[in-house]
């Protein structure tokens, strides 16, 4: 089980590393987007590049951050329901639910994908907007995004089996760092604290 848990950990920086990564992508679309509007308005001079490359950003961080959305435990839940069982319960769930729902849903995606990117890279394939780009990187960033995500539940299962045998802590719990607010408000709390006390 260490080697599986030295695994999930490899895993769990990769898409930690690419989730960072991704958010950059996100400033690139707002300057593009920026520098499009000014263009636009200022010199009425527009492109369609400009445009697409506006998505290609936007389906990058989107699908190359999921594995990462998972790693953080911020993927849609039925919280309602998993809530009224014992902590073992819910994570035998959720690791039933990664081998029959996630996994499977992932290899086919990439198994449908993989042909449409192909054909596109082969035939050049581009926008059928004037000045528009190539289509084949975009397309790629769905099976490379479902690998990042399928990995990502490989790592969430071991983890899952890894708990339910006693090796490690609650894997569910949301690894999210403490905003600049809620560190403002403990800090509060603590300082009325100590004046209560005095």
């Amino acid at each position: 089980m260490s080697a599986l848990l030295a695994l999930s950990r490899w895993i769990d920086r990769l898409n930690e590393w690419v989730g960072r990564s991704a958010a950059w992508l996100v400033l690139a679309a707002v300057l593009i987007s920026a520098l499009n509007a000014i263009a636009r308005k200022a010199f009425d001079v527009g492109s369609n590049a400009f445009l697409e490359i506006q998505w290609y950003l936007f389906a990058g961080v989107f699908l190359l951050a999921s594995g990462y959305t998972l790693l953080r435990q911020e993927h849609v839940k039925i919280d309602v329901v998993l809530s009224r069982f014992s902590k073992r319960t819910q994570i035998t769930i959720e690791a039933v639910c990664i081998v029959v729902f996630l996994l499977p849903f992932c290899f086919v995606v990439i198994d449908l994908v993989l042909p449409l990117v192909k054909q596109a890279y082969e035939t050049g394939e581009t926008s059928n907007n004037a000045g528009g780009l190539i289509r084949w990187p975009v397309y790629a960033l769905v099976p490379a995004g479902f690998s990042l995500l399928a990995l990502q539940g490989i790592s969430e299962f071991i983890k899952r089996i890894a708990f339910l045998m006693g090796l490690i802590e609650d894997p569910t719990a949301k690894k999210q760092e403490k905003s600049a607010e809620e560190e403002l408000a403990e800090a509060i709390r603590r300082a009325r604290a100590e004046e209560a006390a005095q």
